[in-house]
């Protein structure tokens, strides 16, 4: 459904698992003095996967902190618009599903804070940095969910673009992330699925709940767009940005461009199957270039969302910090009783040592 980039199965993704890595140490080795960073140099052009024991650039590492970083946090900001209706939900059914959606959001996050600990930041600093502003999170979770059916046109549309977006990171240079992606992206589907099956069944209902479902395509459809970052392609390639040297590096394999292009051929057929009407009065097939042709994005818009002016910014931070300062007493907790069973251990092997010490000599 979103392509076959995920994983070459004659690539390890791990690095050290591949007879390229340990040649290109071993290449690297024999230059002599060589060139920093050599060894990161050969994984790269090898597509190779960088491990955290190994050398790499300072300029790589912060860009892979700042990625992961605001993965992290959109996953657990994004559990607030579908978490808002878990005990408004139509139906039982309806209610465990949407839990186990955003419980799932809250575990994607954890894997992605785990892979950003493992290039040398802290995850308490990382949450700092979101509560403060010094880092971002996706800029889609700044809308309302009005209605049940924004819960599916967030599932359809919102996921269905994270999965397009996500999918290549699969593939992406720097191991620990690429390894979270695979299971982040199967549970991803699943969230997409759910998302349209809520809507299929709408628009096969009442007048009022077609309407409802496409009130909700109509306002989430441009924001979805905007999830793949402002245009890297053609002019704005020169207008500076992260694509050009992220993807020389292997971590993204994709341009901004690109990936929106899929996503709207993909979308518009699957919005024909469920009935619904894109609201683009552009949106048209061109023969010529094999795609769908669409409207103009409203950058202004995106770019006041992204710096807080939302129509749910405050409200979702505000939540986020409260959540944080409540639950201060569950991690104090959590490392009160790690560290008693650490000083239990430590006594019961100085006990055994005591003992061992006492015995007498053979």
């Amino acid at each position: 459904m979103y392509g076959t980039e995920v994983i070459d199965p004659d690539v390890p993704l791990n690095a050290a698992e591949s007879a390229d890595y340990d040649a290109a140490l071993a290449g690297s080795a024999a230059a002599g003095e060589r060139p920093a960073h050599a060894s990161f140099d050969a994984l790269i052009e090898a597509d190779q996967r960088v491990e955290p024991r190994d050398d790499m650039p300072s300029a790589y590492r912060k860009t892979l902190i700042r990625q992961i970083a605001q993965h992290a946090h959109s996953e657990v900001i994004g559990m607030q618009p579908e978490g808002s209706w878990v005990t408004r939900a139509p139906s039982l059914r309806r209610k465990a599903i949407l839990i186990a959606k955003v419980q799932d959001e809250a575990g994607h996050g954890l894997y992605l804070y785990s892979a950003a600990e493992t290039l040398g930041i802290d995850r308490a600093e990382l949450l700092d940095m979101l509560h403060d502003g010094r880092q971002k999170y996706s800029s889609i979770f700044n809308y309302p969910t009005l209605t049940w059916a924004d819960c599916g046109a967030i599932g359809w549309l919102v996921d269905g673009a994270a999965i397009m977006n996500q999918v290549p990171l699969c593939r992406c240079s720097y191991g620990p992330y690429a390894r979270a992606m695979i299971r982040v992206c199967k549970e991803e589907s699943f969230h997409q699925r759910q998302g349209f099956e809520i809507l299929w069944n709408l628009m096969r209902g009442t007048d009022a709940q077609r309407a409802m479902a496409q009130d909700a395509a109509n306002r989430w459809w441009g924001p979805a767009l905007m999830m793949f970052g402002p245009h890297d392609t053609g002019d704005a390639a020169q207008g500076g940005g992260h694509t050009e040297q992220s993807m020389a590096w292997g971590i993204k394999r994709f341009s901004n461009d690109d990936l929106r292009q899929r996503f709207v051929d993909m979308m518009v057929l699957q919005a024909d199957r469920l009935g619904l009407t894109l609201p683009d009065p552009d949106l048209r097939w061109n023969e010529e270039r094999g795609h769908w042709d669409f409207g103009a994005i409203d950058w202004d818009e995106f770019r006041r969302v992204l710096k807080g002016d939302g129509p749910c910014n405050a409200e979702r931070i505000s939540h986020r910090r409260r959540a944080h300062d409540e639950g201060a007493w569950v991690r104090e907790a959590a490392t009160a009783y790690a560290a008693k069973q650490a000083a239990r251990a430590t006594s019961a092997t100085r006990s055994t040592d005591r003992l061992h010490a006492a015995e007498p000599a053979a």
